[in-house]
């Protein structure tokens, strides 16, 4: 019998545990749940987890809190099956409250859910907690938010990401507020509140009915390469998955019996940096030899950029590691193909950065389209007493984003408007960028800035800055505001669908002029906007959707004072 005491004794070092189903299930399930107990609430704490499940069945059911990834090791989701329940619960905010429910990783596992849990997986989540490759077998389906006993009210959720996945029954949002689900396939979709986007989904709500309805459907995803995973071999190896770039894609590239196209990585080439004793100087090494990189669990304080320099390299984060740097960029990609960064937190410093993750140099102009560079379940940070100038910045032509969140922090200790300075979240200057799930908020200018011509967005979530002491503190010229969604007046081809920009003006009657600003060219066209006056002083107001045009939103009763829409743009 495999002994559960050695389960964190692997390659990947102490905090990632990888369960093996002759282990005792008793010993698996006191591990898991200790692992949940000690991350329920710790939002801002240091720790992280790998929580890793070789082929077969195990008879467990636990909760996943922050900063843990779960995964199966199989080559497809059903090779790992939990039979009894893997949950996301919001106990710890009042009211099952799961808008701080963030970064955590469910992927590459199959779940059928217990009795014990009404035969219901629940997944209560707001931003960075994404579900990749999981075959949710539960009769009860998938309830994406949690009930409120006291209540009986749904607890607030606010924005997720599904991808690749497939539920057997029904998709409950309830009270989710916003979802991009992209190549999915489910036995249906109950319900939306503000925005809801299906990109590639088989059998996706129809979206005539929008705004009554907040579905936004595009039958097919133009563009995408899914996230690589790490799986077990027949020969008990350890190596990486790498699926291929696909075109016109819809529902998941594993169902029917089909496997993920692509190819396999050796665990042995790879890096595999421990925070313990990994180096800016080790890492590009790493690099410099032509090493992929894995960062297992831990937070890494780079005294340097990490530089990408080859084409085809592989930086995987196992357990939400963190990055954190000073004063330069963390991360730097090359102008060169087929680049892929995933699965990491990317924390600014105290001192400031101009850039936090800089995907080809300023100059790029190599096209990219038959192998681009793919970023996957990135949070690029500015926490409390932190400052950075951009987020994200895309210099390289034809770069695919899926599910990025871009967060400036509005709460946590030293997170205020002086405090934790950052201008944009991300700024495309690139042609022939693709972005599904874009969270960017809280920044004090432009959340996105897009001068790339040919870009495309599937779904938007934005809140603008809560912050701003008054409104003289936050004028673009002589204009109230920064739009959230930027597109530069030299574009001529841009389109975007299902846009949600909101507000909570907590410290001042602020007013934002447009939520959105294109120019009004026929190449550039915005399908389904919404923005929401969430909360906020008395006073302030988002006054137009795009360019001067939509209702204003300024209080939350009545309904057409908290929530305006547009369908198209140019109407």
């Amino acid at each position: 019998m495999a002994d559960s005491l050695n389960a964190n004794a692997t390659i990947f070092g102490p905090n990632v545990f990888v369960f093996d189903p002759r282990m005792p299930m008793d010993a698996i399930q006191s591990k898991v749940t200790a692992i949940f107990k000690q991350m329920e609430a710790n939002e801002f704490g240091p720790e992280r987890y790998a929580l890793l499940f070789k082929p077969g069945t195990y008879n467990i059911l636990f909760d996943v809190g922050f900063y843990t990834q779960v995964a199966g090791l199989g080559k497809n989701p059903d090779d790992v099956l939990i039979e009894g329940g893997v949950n996301v619960p919001a106990y710890w905010m009042p009211h099952r409250n799961a808008t701080c429910n963030f970064w955590r990783t469910l992927e590459n596992f199959a779940v059928n859910a217990s009795p014990a849990t009404n035969n219901t997986t629940t997944i209560a989540v707001s931003q960075a907690a994404p579900i990749r490759r999981v075959h949710v077998r539960s009769s009860g389906g998938l309830w994406l938010f949690q009930v409120d006993p006291e209540t009986g009210a749904g607890g607030w959720a606010s924005g997720g990401f599904m991808a690749d996945s497939v539920v057997d029954h029904q998709v409950l949002p309830g009270s989710q507020q916003q979802w991009l689900s992209r190549n999915n396939k489910y036995g249906s979709w109950a319900n939306g509140v503000w925005n809801m986007v299906f990109v590639g989904d088989t059998e996706a709500p129809a979206q005539n009915e929008f705004p009554t309805k907040p579905y936004t459907t595009i039958e097919r995803t133009p563009v995408i390469r899914e996230k690589p995973y790490l799986y077990v071999a027949g020969n008990d190896q350890y190596e990486v998955f790498v699926p291929a770039l696909q075109e016109n894609t819809r529902g998941p590239s594993w169902m029917d019996g089909n496997t993920t196209p692509g190819k396999s990585i050796s665990i042995n080439d790879f890096h595999i940096a421990r925070p313990t004793d990994a180096s800016a100087t080790s890492i590009n090494t790493a690099l410099d030899a032509g090493k992929h990189i894995l960062f297992t669990p831990g937070i890494y304080n780079l005294d340097d950029t990490l530089r990408v320099t080859r084409a085809e390299t592989v930086i995987l984060g196992l357990g939400q590691p963190s990055l954190v740097v000073n004063g330069r960029p963390a991360i730097t990609v090359a102008d060169v193909d087929g680049v892929t960064i995933a699965g990491l937190i990317i924390d600014a410093g105290k001192t400031p950065s101009p850039t936090l993750v800089e995907i080809g140099p300023p100059d790029s102009s190599a096209n990219h389209a038959a192998n681009p560079t793919c970023l996957y379940d990135l949070t690029i940070r500015t926490a409390g007493h932190c400052a950075n100038d951009i987020g994200i910045a895309i210099n390289s032509h034809n770069v695919i984003g899926d599910q990025l969140w871009l967060w400036r922090a509005d709460h946590g200790p030293g997170a205020a408007w002086d405090l934790n300075p950052t201008k944009n979240g991300v700024v495309v200057n690139s042609d022939d960028v693709t972005i599904y799930g874009l969270f960017n908020e809280h920044h004090k200018e432009y959340q996105t800035l897009w001068a790339g011509n040919g870009g495309r967005l599937y779904f938007y979530q934005s809140e603008i800055p809560y912050d701003p002491p008054d409104q003289k503190s936050w004028m673009c010229g002589k204009t109230n505001g920064f739009a959230s969604y930027k597109v530069a007046d030299t574009v001529t081809s841009h389109e975007a669908w299902g846009l949600g920009i909101y507000s909570y003006f907590r410290d001042s009657p602020t007013k934002l002029e447009n939520a959105v600003e294109v120019p009004e060219t026929p190449g550039v066209k915005l399908h389904h906007l919404t923005t929401i006056w969430l909360t906020g002083t008395p006073g302030s107001e988002i006054s137009h959707i795009v360019n001067g045009k939509g209702g204003r939103v300024y209080a939350n009763s009545p309904e057409s004072a908290m929530r305006q829409t547009m369908n198209e743009f140019p109407c």
